[in-house]
This record gives C-alpha cells, structure tokens and sequence, in this order.
C-alpha cells in the first residue's frame, strides 16, 4: 500500500475506453478574501511527474518544483470565482463554478473528469465521478491541487502588496489571528467576502454604528 496518490484511477478508467482524463481541484474555500480558483489536469501516462501528492503534504520548495513540471508534461487549465460571485452563489457553488470554468478551458475535453470531494458540480459537460480525498489518491488530482494552490497563492500576493496589513502574502486570504485583527483596526476591502460570517459582521457593525 503507497502512502500517497497513484494513476490507478486513471488506469482503470482508461481500461473501460476514457482515453483522457482530468484531475480536477480547487483550493480557497475557507479563506475570507479573494477568488476561489480551480485547475484541470491532464497528465500523460507515459511522462508522469515524480513526487505527485497533495500540495498539503507538500514542502513549499517541492509544490514549487512539481508546478513547473506540470506544466511542462501535461495540459493545464485553471479558472477562479470572484468574490461576488462567491458573494451571490455561496461558497460551495461558486467552486463547482471554478471546476467548471477549468474543465470547460482545456484545449480538448476529456473524456472523464474524476473531482476531488463528495460532489460533482452540477453543470459539467463530460462525464465526470468524484473521489472523495482525490488529491491523496489520484495523481491527476493531485496536480491539479497544486496547480491550484499555487496559482491562488501567488494571486493573493499580488493582492497584498496592493493592500497591506492583512498578511495576505502568508496567510492567503485565510483567517489568521493577523488577518482577523487587520479587519477590525482596518477595515474591509473590495476582496474581502461580505457573506462570510466575520466580514459580515463587522460590517454589520459598521452599520449599526452609522445608524
């Protein structure tokens, strides 16, 4: 028994006729700002990254690593929900967005999605299976997984540089001691997510005192 993901998925799956196969992620859904973001990847059987894992379990220096080697062996798509769209949809529909949105920009579509969680968005256009804790047990999966964090993390760096004090650039959105107290001391930005409890209710806040 291997203690991280393996192509066996993939392999079973191309052996009843899918000849291309999407690993599918995403990655931001606890954080209080910024864009969920999903990745599909479509991994070549014959030229697999070495080390593939989910990007949890990863060392920053090595998900760095194997991001590059994605994207050199394999066909990429990654895709975001903004925050009013997180905002209007809520959390968990607004991520089965972004893994549609992914899916839909690869250059061919596969002919089987297999999607990390319990869940198969619903308005995927290929056939698709979920594998709960995908990411520990498909190595398409798995890239997709680090495509994604680092893509939202580097994004979120971005975002920190033009709004300081949040420690966005560590943090990534996501609710830190730091984060939370930035929020009360200096307020909220345009990337924060009003529906999320915390930002609302500073906002909230914010109202009763105008009032």
């Amino acid at each position: 028994m291997t203690n991280g993901p393996d192509f066996e998925l993939e392999t079973a799956a191309m052996a009843d006729g899918a000849l291309r196969i999407a690993g599918v992620d995403e990655v931001g859904r606890g954080p209080l700002a910024g864009p969920v973001t999903a990745a599909a990847v479509v991994l070549n059987p014959a030229r697999l990254p070495d080390g593939l894992n989910d990007s949890k379990r990863l060392t920053a220096k090595r998900r760095a690593a194997l991001y590059e080697a994605v994207f050199e062996m394999a066909e990429v798509s990654i895709a975001h929900a903004t925050v009013p769209e997180i905002d209007e949809l809520n959390i968990l529909r607004a991520s089965h967005l972004a893994m549609e949105r992914a899916v839909a920009g690869l250059a061919t579509q596969p002919d089987l999605a297999l999607i990390d969680g319990n869940l198969i968005p619903r308005n995927l256009t290929v056939p698709a299976r979920a594998v709960i804790k995908g990411d520990g047990k498909s190595v398409s999966i798995a890239a997709a997984s680090i495509v994604a964090k680092i893509t939202r993390d580097r994004i979120m760096w971005d975002l920190a540089q033009q709004f300081p004090g949040y420690g966005w650039e560590s943090n990534s959105g996501y609710p830190s001691k730091g984060h939370r107290a930035a929020l009360q001391n200096i307020g909220i930005t345009p990337h924060h997510r009003r529906s999320f409890k915390p930002v609302h209710n500073i906002l909230y806040q914010e109202k009763y005192i105008s009032d």
